[in-house]
């Protein structure tokens, strides 16, 4: 082989490997792009959530995620009773199925 040709196959791998880093560059730029304004606001908004669904006291006012109101009446480990409508019917909700607590607290 002469040198022209070694130089040439060099100068082949070269460009194939440049070739690669522009095609994952935009690759990783997406996941950059996906992690900071879809992954990290999503799990400061679920850390949020269960810190509100921790914080729940006796006679907070709810708002379920089917949009049933109640007033917390127990609390257990991972369901909740509530009180709704003008006859006080009781039901139970599982934790995760609240999704907003419209009591104003001092904290």
């Amino acid at each position: 082989m002469n040198l022209s040709a070694s130089a040439a196959i060099l100068t082949a791998a070269g460009n194939t490997t440049a070739g690669y880093a522009a095609t994952f560059i935009p690759l990783i730029l997406i996941v950059v792009f996906f992690y900071f304004f879809i992954i990290r606001p999503q799990k400061k908004q679920e850390k949020k959530d269960a810190q509100m669904r921790d914080n729940l006291e006796i006679g907070d006012e709810i708002v379920t995620n089917g949009g049933i109101v109640g007033i917390v009446f127990q609390i257990k480990e991972d369901t909740v009773v509530i009180e709704t409508g003008g006859d006080r019917s009781k039901i139970r909700i599982k934790k995760w199925a609240i999704a907003k607590n419209e009591t104003v607290h001092d904290d």
